[in-house]
């Protein structure tokens, strides 16, 4: 059996733990590998490999710390199917799914590039008589990132990118489920330069993430997972002087308006709720259309769109998504489909009870579509993350207003419609941290950033862009005077003013 171990000084390091976790190939539901669950003593040796290293790094001229990222870059570039097909493997994400996950963290390693650029201070001349003041933006020193199984590739470049970028050094704690693909990514960082120690994987669970939380030495904690551990991880670091960035949970709507154009919308509306198995926290889980007329519309036109999805292995290259990582995450979501009926939904399209010929043991999940949900549901106000799309009817714009803005989650959000002054109002008053107008996912471009509001972001900044170089540095302010002439000032014991 495979046996994943952390990545430690930039050498693999066999964990003495006793403790495994298993990794499973969600389309045979077969164990294919196994990780050690690191004790807080291996977190201890990443640790004071950081800090042996980062000093050095921090002082190497932001140039040369971006030549590295750009070698970075090139690698990732070429080893793109290689990456891919391992998270495939240990995700269930079809392949090019896969490397849409892996590219949308490219984007922010080629962001990091132009940290040269991005760590520029201000100055002003002259701010009084003869007097200076300059900032500067200086690394914190050590940073962690806590990442979830959905996006293996991505948001764990999303976190270390900017941070090594700045001149830190980065422990990454990935999920457990799918731990092959972060390693590799420490693997490629070392070939392009990146010196030992700078970049440290850890394997792990709840023992390695409090140990994360309440070393002294970390300085800034970057998580992303669902929203109770979220606030649980946000509460814990900052209790301890830390800064914490946390990404929690979501339920993001579509409003679907009488004047859109139906096709593609309900195109786009396929994609963001069914793609990856619905296992992202930017997939669009909820629809709601405004008025009888587009409800009845919008419903024909998703049915058939439906019965054309293709559920295959990740290799099947006409396969639109693949299984779910885990057959606890199938069972849950399983759960919930049945929650919804309970509680009055209609079940139009029932995906449970799928098997895949030849892979019947696999975590596999069809499509489900459920219909006159209400909002005071448990299963509408709860993120189910698994392939199910909920509609919940309104009868005018303020109402599908209301749907988002009252619900504990804001992430993102998207309206469908022709009418700018329906997209205008729906910006200017949702209370949702990522708004799309006729854009079904609206992540952002990795030069903006990314984050939710209410109980899907805690802390201050968010993700990457200039935000993730804010998080990740500190600002020193320099205010200064060279005296001349040989005068010699009167004493003051007033504050300093510019009278």
């Amino acid at each position: 059996m495979r046996i994943i171990d952390n990545f430690i000084g930039g050498q693999h390091q066999a964990s003495t733990s006793t403790r495994l976790g298993d990794v499973f190939d969600p389309a045979t539901g077969k164990v294919q590998a196994q990780v050690r669950l690191s004790d807080p003593s291996e977190l201890d040796a990443a640790v004071a490999n950081a800090q042996a290293a980062q000093p050095a790094w921090a002082a190497m001229n932001p140039q040369r710390r971006a030549r590295v990222m750009f070698n970075l870059k090139a690698l990732i570039e070429s080893h793109m199917d290689e990456l891919a097909e391992m998270l495939s493997a240990e995700h269930g994400k079809v392949h090019s799914d896969s490397k849409g996950d892996i590219q949308r963290g490219l984007d922010v390693v080629e962001f990091a590039c132009g940290i040269p650029h991005l760590l520029k201070g201000e100055y002003t001349e002259g701010a009084g008589p003869g007097i200076d003041v300059y900032s500067m933006r200086q690394p914190i020193g050590i940073a962690a990132g806590i990442t979830p199984f959905n996006f293996p590739a991505m948001i764990p470049m999303w976190m270390f990118a900017p941070a090594i970028a700045c001149g830190n050094a980065f422990i990454l704690k990935p999920s457990e489920r799918n731990p092959s693909v972060p390693v590799r990514l420490a693997e490629l960082a070392m070939e392009a330069g990146l010196p030992a120690g700078i970049l440290n994987v850890v394997h792990g669970d709840k023992q390695v993430v409090d140990a994360i939380l309440d070393n002294p030495a970390i300085r800034a904690v970057s998580f992303v997972g669902s929203s109770d551990i979220a606030q649980y991880v946000y509460g814990r670091g900052a209790s301890n002087g830390k800064r914490m960035q946390c990404m929690g949970g979501a339920k993001n709507h579509g409003i679907v308006m009488p004047d859109a154009d139906l096709d593609q919308a309900v195109a786009d509306i396929l994609g963001a709720a069914y793609g990856s198995a619905g296992e992202r926290c930017m997939a669009l889980p909820v629809v709601v259309p405004v008025g009888e007329a587009t409800a009845v519309a919008l419903r024909a036109k998703l049915e058939t769109g439906i019965a054309g999805l293709r559920v295959g292995v990740p290799s099947d290259p006409d396969a639109h998504y693949g299984p779910v990582v885990s057959s606890a995450h199938k069972a849950r979501i399983e759960n919930y489909i049945q929650m919804a009926v309970d509680e009055g939904s209609e079940l139009v399209i029932d995906g449970r009870g799928f098997a895949l010929q030849g892979y019947e043991e696999g975590f596999f999940l069809a499509p489900t579509l459920l219909d006159h949900v209400k909002p005071d549901m448990k299963s509408y106000n709860e993120e189910i993350f698994g392939p199910v799309l909920q509609m919940v009817r309104a009868e005018t714009f303020e109402e599908a207003l209301s749907y988002p803005t009252r619900h504990q989650y804001g992430n993102g959000v998207a309206i469908f419609t022709r009418n700018g002054d329906y997209a205008r109002k729906f910006c200017g008053n949702v209370e949702v941290g990522m708004v799309g107008i006729n854009v079904p996912i609206p992540v952002p471009v990795s030069y903006h950033s990314f984050g939710g509001w209410k109980r899907s972001g805690f802390g201050d900044m968010n993700q990457y862009g200039m935000d993730g170089v804010r998080f990740y540095t500190r600002v020193k302010t320099i205010t200064q005077r060279w005296p001349s002439g040989g005068a010699v000032m009167d004493q003051s014991f007033v504050i300093p003013t510019m009278s």
